[in-house]
Formats: C-alpha cells, sequence, structure tokens
C-alpha cells in the first residue's frame, strides 16, 4: 500500500526536473545565441572599419601623386590643384564619417568619378612634361650659342655701368659746414646771438657747396628741414613728393653753381619755440640727405 502513494510522487518530481532541465538547456541556447549574433556584429564593424583605413590611405596616395605632378609646373598645374582639393575634401568626409557600408559606398562612387578625371589629368600632364623635357633640349644648343654673345654683352654693359656710376659719383656736390646759430632782432635791425630759447626769434643757416670742376653748371635746388626737440618742423612747413615719399621742409633755396666753392645762408625767422635739441638736415633736388647737423637752445 505504501509502495503505491510514493509512485506518483517520483512521477512528479522526475517531470518537474525533466522541465527545469529543458528551460536551462534553452536559456543555454538563447545565450549562445546572443553570443554568436555579438560576434557577428563586432565582426562586421571591425571589417567595416578596416575598409574605412584602407580607403583614406588609397585618397592619402592620390593626393601625394597630385602634389608631384603639381611640382612638374606644367601648364595643367591650375587643373590638377583643382582636382586634388576635390579629394582632400572627400578625405576629410570620410575622416568624419561613422564607417557605415552605405556611407563607405558612397564616397566610393564619388572617389570612381574623381578617379577617372585624375588619371586624365596624370596621363596628360607627363605628356606635356615629355615634351617640354624635349623641347629643352632642342634650345640647349641654341643657349650654347648665345652665351658667349650675352657673356660679351654683360661684360660691356658692366663697364659702362661701372664707368657711368664713377661719372655720377663724381658730378655728385659735397654739401659742407653745416651751421646754425640762434639770433635775436632787435628794433634796430641789428642780430645778436644767442643760446635761449625764449630770446630767438631768427634762425641763421648757412652751409658750403664744394668746388667741383667735373660736375654740371647750373642751378642747384636744396630742401632744408629744421625740426624741434617735439619733432615740429620749423618755417614755411611744407611738403615735396618724391615718389611715395613725402619730405616736409622748413624753407627750400636755389643756388647757382658754377664749379666753384659757394657758401649759402638763409635767415629762419621762428617764434615761441622751446628749449632743447635741434636738427638740420639738407635734402637735394631727388630728396637725398646731402648735409646734417645739430644744436642746442636752453
Amino acid at each position: 500500500m505504501e509502495l503505491n502513494q510514493s509512485n506518483p510522487r517520483n512521477s512528479g518530481l522526475k517531470a518537474a526536473i525533466v522541465v527545469l532541465a529543458l528551460l536551462l538547456m534553452g536559456s543555454l541556447a538563447y545565450v549562445y545565441k546572443l553570443n554568436q549574433d555579438k560576434s557577428a556584429v563586432d565582426s562586421s564593424l571591425s571589417k567595416t572599419m578596416t575598409e574605412k583605413e584602407k580607403f583614406q590611405s588609397e585618397l592619402e596616395a592620390k593626393i601625394a601623386e597630385y602634389d608631384t605632378a603639381i611640382a612638374d609646373n606644367t601648364a595643367l598645374k591650375g587643373e590638377l590643384e583643382e582636382e586634388q582639393a576635390k579629394i582632400v575634401e572627400l578625405l576629410e568626409k570620410i575622416k568624419k564619417s561613422n564607417g557605415s557600408v552605405a556611407e563607405l559606398s558612397k564616397y566610393k562612387n564619388e572617389y570612381v568619378k574623381l578617379k577617372r578625371e585624375m588619371d586624365n589629368l596624370i596621363a596628360e600632364n607627363n605628356t606635356l612634361k615629355e615634351a617640354n623635357v624635349g623641347l629643352t633640349k632642342n634650345l640647349d644648343s641654341t643657349t650654347v650659342l648665345l652665351s658667349n654673345a650675352k657673356t660679351a654683352n654683360d661684360t660691356l654693359a658692366a663697364k659702362n655701368e661701372n664707368l657711368s656710376k664713377t661719372v655720377e659719383k663724381a658730378q655728385k656736390l659735397s654739401v659742407l659746414n653745416l651751421t646754425t646759430l640762434a639770433v635775436k632782432q632787435k628794433s634796430s635791425g641789428k642780430q645778436v646771438d644767442t643760446d635761449k630759447a625764449t630770446r630767438a626769434d631768427v634762425l641763421k643757416i648757412s652751409f658750403t657747396i664744394a668746388e667741383n670742376q667735373v660736375a654740371k653748371t647750373g642751378d642747384r635746388l636744396y630742401f632744408v628741414q629744421v625740426i624741434d626737440s617735439k619733432n615740429n618742423v620749423l618755417g614755411e612747413k611744407k611738403t615735396e613728393a618724391f615718389g611715395s615719399t613725402y619730405l616736409p621742409y622748413s624753407f627750400q633755396k636755389t643756388v647757382k653753381y658754377e664749379n666753384k666753392t659757394v657758401q649759402v645762408q638763409e635767415d629762419l625767422p621762428v617764434k615761441n619755440i622751446t628749449a632743447g635739441s635741434y636738427f638740420v638736415n639738407v635734402f637735394d633736388k631727388n630728396g637725398e640727405l646731402v648735409s646734417k647737423n645739430s644744436f642746442q637752445l636752453r
């Protein structure tokens, strides 16, 4: 009687164990499937990134190829630079992309069109380069023939230029002994020397043009510039243009020159000048500084 009662319980326990075993096996199979799917995705992503890196390397190689062609400096240089810029732009797009298959496929199609244009340009550039080499060889013989004549002409031109410079230098006039004296003008007309700024109302400026027998005779124009300690130009404050350079000056002086020493003197009226350093510059008609000096007033 006891044996018959235990049989149903044993059967139920066995059934439960079987169900649990089946559930465990199902769970294990599901986990295995998930791991397989993850491995497949990882493999796909890895493959995609590898394709992206290979594509980038190919584009970088093409950019370098463009650099070589551009360095040839043929008539196609401008077109080569434009097409290279398109490749560079495409490379930047790829670097910023997520590397998906769809994006890579899109950019590869774009690259195919660019590469076709590149191949045509590179081929044409090589043709031009070869033509230039041939032209250079043909010109070499002519260059050799002209070289001797050019050398002779250059030598003669150099001698003429040196002679011209020597003559020009010899004809230049020397401006010497530039001096400035401050004076007080009295009502009687008498001028009294002074070194006080508050008393000075006239600056007597003088210089000497030295004798030069090879210089051309005629009028010589000079611009005299007097600058106070505050960088103000005294006198007329007019301006003379020398090309793109402008020279402010105190007064101009025309001197008649006849190959002999000439003493030049000019009075510059001043008013309310201050103590300090003063600078005097003399420029010729070409705006070249020919003499300079300075003086102090207390």
